[in-house]
């Protein structure tokens, strides 16, 4: 018996699709006769084509959002459907039965075809409500997807309505509607999936274990996650320096105020930003917290706390796609090895979703990302190797929609291309007061965790590393267990001690914990004893490598089987997902670079004591072979030179290590694993005295500043104890300081919270040569204030090299009164310009800088990076023409400058016209305008005037002193005042002849309802009594704003100054401030002004009455006042 054939076109994608229908999908029972019998053996049915590609009206792309079948958004009012026959009808069902059986009865075929035909209604009222909220589904404008279903609907329900899905998506794919099938199916399922993967990912990332990645007790990562310090800006670029390097200058930078980022707020864009964020590079220094913030990330949105407008999050880390480098997949297949809940569904396309992809770990990445040479892809089912698919979505060649998040180290930084990334992020650990939040987590007990806090803070090398998430739980673990201790003595202060505690406490546990010892027996057995070093060769060997992870044919070279490994969890880390099945290869790493380095440096320590070997030789030596016996400060001295030679200080925290563990007091903690101990009395002081020596050798401020580590490591602070002594003493005296002593200075003030905020050169030495030598010092400085120290176009030069570094903090600095000239400024301005500059305040008053350095400015204030706000460049000879420069400079939209200091430039009524351009700007960021001290002359003014009344003029404060100005001026400015679009608040007018005529025309101004000035000076403008009355009316005006008033050098009067006083009384008045300074005042004065301050409704909280002669009778007369 031939069969109809029905479709065999291939589902979406993998497990379910829209493909052909059988009988099991149908949800028919067994009775049913098939779609394939002969009873269903009719003609063909004609389906009629769907639209073409040039209607597809309701092909149109889809919105990003899904929703489940089963979701409530899906569902409308339950189907009515007809009844069927009801009990009464027993009889006529039965006799419908014997119908079905084949039996004869005519005479109910009427009944039958009634039952048939309230069936095709019902099946017909079923499909067109399923069909209408398949069509509302697909439509651009659905809302976003939900899954949670409905509470009243059974499992045959809902198995009805996706059998029917099914039959729908069969009916599509005859129709050649492929694409509307696939959606539909994406749609539909994609609230099912989301469902399952949250539900899977809240399983993986809600509980952590500290520490370590797959041993020891896991806790909740809600309850002991702290909100990490991370801050946004920096560049996409490599840095080489040693980590621990990194976490110094981040320590100094940890409170100064940037925009800092919540998890929850990674692709939201600072203020202002309009266009959308796709991809955010993050960076971060090992321990520092990635890891754990891309889980809680995760997490807060699989528990539906946070993004719940992204619809998937697929996090993957670069060690999982290692595993997979040589295979090949399409990006779907990809997502659907990695997260098995997608291909479960059938999800194949991502198009229609919000979706973010997380990349941890790019430093771990052994992918060769190409971003040049590679051909990019663009479909998610072509398949190509897992390099080419992740270089195409980074480069938004494929899912151009989709979020990309990317975590790294700050030395691979620069494997992504500055062109591919929006937004670049830094965890900088733990703030001060995020350290003390962790222990005071980690320690319920507020006794104990006071005394761990004030610990740290005792000891600079550990706070700083306390940065650090992972050292921070060492640093507890640690401190814990030695307070716990009946023995328990000193608390480890240095980095080596730290470590070795953390080595002893790892000893005693696994000696409790897996060989069934008692916490009371000696910790260190032959088998713990040959792990230790085992471990120790594996580090030293990957360190001189450069590894930091490792695979287990690494560990079998160092005789390490993996149960070994797995004991040592405190310290060592078996990374991989054991539950997913999928990979063959299994990675590994220390829990933090610096425990690497320590075991590295204890390995060397060890092999020397033991065998008389120096492995930092390049033709290594035994005790047996060399003829003479080596000594312990010879291995010191090379690892000194090594660790100098290396350009990014690689070795550096081995160094302090190895030297470290030469004290006897550490080695003593350290008995039982070593089995001989090196005698530090004789080596010590020589090691000590070497790296004197080399201190005062031509070194960069970081390699001084690791030396000085060294010799605290050594118990050595002779040199910083000198200093201190000048110090205190003020006998500091530069010419005499050696090249060591210079570098304890910086070591110093490097180490001082408070020097860092503020750095005034001149407490050390005016000069040059200083601040060359305490360089470093500025760097990591808020404020530098170097003004009249004597300063050349040399320090500009190093100053721009300052400016330009990733890691300096600098944000205000003050050159003023130094002979910089232009050649200088333009040194300056190369450092000005780098994108890692965040110099905002920059002062060059007073540096002889004309037309040509100011137009090397103009670049530095035009360039996109620029963060100035504030340049001064008073007395100096910019000229008009540099002027004009400087203010097309100001109107350009990348321009951020808000204040601009121009007094004593000998500008002329031109200049004003190239300012008055400024003002009008809509762009123009200006709100400050320092004109004071040239000859402008009302004509200037005037000039000045007209923009200032424009709608986008920003300006606040405006100065004007000493300008050659008339009452004509006061005119100008008075239509100013009284302009509703102005925003004048600050007016600054003294020192101008100005006279009682042009204070009455100002006054006009000042009592206009739409007057927003606050505070204005009269200083030294010929101000009488007369002036003083007028003045008066606007200060008792109810629509005052006027908070201060300068009046000093003026010509009041007594009587002027009693009018004056009234008007301060009136409840009206808000002035705050009153200055009278040498207004010729006496004793008649102080009367009036004694009753201002006893009244009750005066605001007056500042008076200045200096420079008058009020005698002692009118010093009494003012203290009645006072004392009411």
């Amino acid at each position: 018996m031939s069969k109809q054939k029905t479709s065999d076109s291939p589902g979406p994608g993998p497990g379910p699709g829209p493909g052909s229908v059988s009988s099991s999908d149908s949800g028919v029972t067994s009775g049913c006769v098939s779609m394939k019998s002969d009873w269903s053996k009719d003609s063909p049915m004609n389906f009629k084509p769907g639209p073409g590609p040039a209607d597809e009206g309701s092909d149109s792309e889809s919105s990003s959002s899904c929703e489940s079948i089963k979701s409530d958004g899906s569902m409308v009012e339950p189907i009515g459907f007809k009844p069927g026959p009801g009990p009464a009808d027993e009889g006529v069902s039965q006799q419908s039965s014997q119908v079905l059986r084949g039996g004869s009865a005519p005479q109910h075929q009427t009944h039958l075809d009634s039952i048939f035909m309230l069936l095709e209604d019902n099946m017909v009222t079923f499909m067109k409500e399923e069909l209408k909220k398949m069509k509302k589904l697909l439509s651009p404008d659905y809302p976003a997807c939900s899954e949670s279903e409905r509470e009243d609907e059974d499992e045959e329900q809902r198995s009805s309505r996706e059998s029917f899905l099914r039959i729908t998506l069969d009916f599509l794919r005859r129709m050649k509607q492929e694409e509307l099938a696939q959606r539909l199916w994406s749609k539909t399922f994609a609230g099912v999936c989301q469902k399952k993967l949250k539900h899977d990912l809240k399983k993986r990332f809600q509980r952590v274990c500290e520490g370590v990645a797959k041993q020891g007790e896991s806790t909740l990562l809600n309850q002991i996650y702290t909100e990490l310090h991370i801050t946004e800006g920096g560049a996409a670029e490599v840095n080489q320096e040693h980590e621990v390097r990194q976490i110094e200058a981040a320590s100094r930078t940890a409170d100064r105020a940037e925009r800092s980022i919540g998890p929850g707020d990674m692709f939201k864009g600072p203020p202002g930003r309009s266009q959308p964020i796709r991809t955010v590079l993050t960076k971060g220094v090992a321990g520092i917290g990635k890891t754990v913030l891309t889980q809680k990330f995760t997490l807060d949105w699989a528990e539906d706390k946070d993004n719940q407008d992204v619809h998937f999050i697929f996090p993957f880390t670069f060690r999982e796609l290692n595993v997979v480098k040589e295979k090949k997949f399409s990006f779907v297949d990809l997502v659907h090895h990695f997260f098995t809940e997608t291909k479960e569904a059938g999800l194949c396309s991502f198009e229609d979703f919000q979706v973010i992809f997380i990349f941890d770990g790019l430093d771990e990445c052994r992918l060769p990302l190409d971003f040049q040479h590679t051909d990019f892809l663009t479909e998610v089912t072509e398949s190509t190797s897992v390099d080419v698919l992740l270089t195409s979505l980074i480069r938004g060649k494929l899912l151009p929609s989709a979020r990309l998040w990317i975590t790294t180290r700050p030395a691979a930084a620069n494997q992504i291309p500055a062109d591919c990334v929006d937004m670049v992020t830094e965890v900088r650990g733990f703030t001060d007061p995020q350290k003390e939040e962790y222990f005071r987590r980690r320690f319920r007990e507020e006794e104990q965790a006071s005394r761990i806090i004030s610990h740290i803070k005792t000891s600079r090398s550990l706070h700083i590393m306390c940065h650090i998430p992972v050292f921070c739980w060492i640093t507890a673990t640690v401190l814990e267990k030695v307070l716990k201790s009946r023995e328990a003595g000193e608390l480890p202060k240095t980095l080596t001690q730290m470590y070795i505690h953390h080595l002893v406490v790892q000893a005693k546990g696994n000696k409790v914990k897996y060989d069934g010892g008692a916490a009371t027996d000696p910790h260190w057995s032959p088998e713990s004893r040959e792990m230790i070093e085992s471990l120790g060769k594996l580090a030293f060997d990957q360190l001189q490598k450069g590894n930091l992870i490792f695979y287990l044919s690494d560990l079998k070279k160092c005789d390490i089987n993996l149960r070994a490994a797995s004991m040592y969890s405190g310290m060592f880390t078996q990374i991989f997902r054991e539950e997913s099945g999928l990979y063959q290869d299994m990675v590994f790493c220390f829990i933090h670079l610096s425990l690497q380095e320590f075991l590295a440096a204890l390995h060397v320590h060890q092999t020397f004591i033991n065998s008389g070997t120096n492995l930092l030789e390049e033709k290594q030596t035994t005790i047996q072979q060399s003829p003479q016996q080596p000594q312990l400060h010879h291995l010191h001295q090379r690892a000194v030179d090594e660790a100098l030679k290396s350009p990014n200080g690689h070795l550096d925290l081995f160094l302090r290590f190895l030297l470290g563990l030469s004290l006897e007091t550490n080695q003593s903690l350290l008995r039982g694993l070593l089995t001989q101990t090196g005698s530090s009395s004789q080596s010590n002081p020589e090691t000590v005295q070497y790296i004197k020596e080399k201190l005062s050798e031509s070194l960069s401020a970081e390699r001084s500043i690791n030396l000085f580590h060294c010799l605290n490591e050594l118990n050595d602070g002779s040199l910083v104890k000198e200093i201190q002594w000048y110090l205190r003493s003020g006998s500091l005296h530069p010419a005499r300081l050696s090249p060591a002593q210079w570098s304890a200075l910086v070591f110093i003030l490097l180490s001082s919270e408070e020097d860092l905020k503020e750095f005034d050169l001149k407490k050390y030495s005016a000069s040059e040569e200083a601040l060359l030598k305490l360089l470093p010092v500025v760097k990591a400085s808020s404020k530098a204030l170097l003004s009249c120290c004597g300063l050349s176009e040399r320090s500009c030069g190093a100053l721009s090299s300052v400016l330009s570094s990733q890691s300096s903090s600098l944000t205000h600095l003050d050159l003023s009164n130094n002979d910089l000239q232009d050649s200088g400024v333009k040194r300056l301005s190369l450092g000005l310009e780098s994108p890692h500059c965040k110099l905002e305040a920059l002062s060059l008053s007073g540096c002889l800088v004309s037309e040509e350095g100011c137009a090397s400015l103009v670049s530095a204030v035009r360039s996109k990076s620029s963060h100035l706000r504030e340049l001064d460049l008073s007395y100096n000879h910019p000229g008009d023409s540099g002027v004009k420069e400087l203010s097309a400079a100001v109107e350009d939209p990348h321009c951020s400058l808000e204040t601009l200091r121009l007094s004593g430039c000998g500008l002329s009524e031109r200049s004003c016209g190239a300012l008055s351009s400024v003002l009008s700007s809509q762009s123009s960021s200006l709100t400050h305008l320092d004109l004071s001290n040239n000859q402008l002359q009302d004509s200037g003014v005037e000039k000045l005037s007209a923009p200032l009344e424009d709608p986008h003029c920003s300006l606040e404060t405006l100065r004007l002193s000493c300008c050659g100005l008339s009452e004509r001026s006061c005119g100008a400015l008075s239509s100013v005042l009284s302009s509703q679009s102005s925003s004048l608040t600050h007016l600054d007018l003294s020192n101008n002849d100005l006279q009682d005529s042009g204070v009455k025309r100002l006054s006009l101004g000042l009592e206009s309802p739409h007057c927003k000035l606050e505070a204005l000076s009269l200083s030294g403008c010929l101000v009488s009594e007369e002036g003083c009355a007028s003045l008066v009316s606007a200060v008792r005006s109810k629509s005052s704003h006027l908070r201060e008033l300068d009046l000093s050098y003026n010509h009041p009067g007594d009587s002027g100054v009693k009018e004056l006083s009234a008007a301060v009384e009136d409840p009206h008045c808000s002035l705050e401030t009153l200055r009278l300074s040498g207004c010729g005042l006496s004793e008649r004065s102080c009367g009036a002004l004694s009753s201002v301050l006893s009244s009750q409704s005066s605001s007056l909280t500042h008076l200045d009455l200096s420079n008058n002669e009020l005698q002692d009778s009118g010093v009494k007369r003012l203290s009645l006042g006072l004392l009411t």
